[in-house]
């Protein structure tokens, strides 16, 4: 047999021998952000918590203690349950209905009647596992903004 016919099936074999370890599976701490604010009638607030899966496997969200903050200090506690499956590298909203601190009411009231956006950071913990793994807490701890939507009032994102 000729020496490149040779050469031609030690590539092949080397080939498929690098396919057969099948996808990697790899979990990744997830995240959470504050995806949309909105001020019930009531006073409580319907908070949109965007839940994101950074793993390669379906996760399954199974609880969240966040505290939220504004400048002035804490603002709710996010504490529910979210029994929610996010896929892989993707991610969902979870709605959570909170009593708001009496600092996180007027801050929210003032930004809304001034048209202005505020910054908010979350801090505590997120469950997550994978759907065939056990749960883990994850910390989080994020800042970013929200801002009055236009035309819907009571609302920021």
């Amino acid at each position: 047999m000729p020496i490149r016919h040779l050469a031609a099936l030690a590539l092949a074999a080397l080939l498929l021998a690098g396919c057969g370890g099948g996808p990697v599976r790899r979990v990744s701490e997830p995240a959470a952000s504050i995806q949309q604010l909105t001020v019930r009638a009531d006073g409580r607030w319907d908070v949109q918590l965007r839940l994101q899966n950074y793993s390669t496997v379906a996760m399954r969200f199974t609880a969240t203690d966040i505290e939220v903050a504004f400048d002035n200090g804490a603002a709710a506690r996010v504490q529910s349950q979210p029994q929610l499956v996010v896929g892989p590298e993707s991610a969902d909203v979870h709605t959570a209905t909170l009593q708001p601190t009496a600092a996180g009411r007027a801050r929210i009231a003032t930004a809304l009647a001034d048209g202005r956006g505020l910054n908010y950071t979350l801090g505590g913990t997120l469950n997550a596992a994978p759907e065939d793994g056990g749960d883990r807490s994850y910390k989080v701890k994020l800042s970013s903004a929200l801002a009055p939507v236009p035309g819907l009032p009571g609302v920021l994102r």
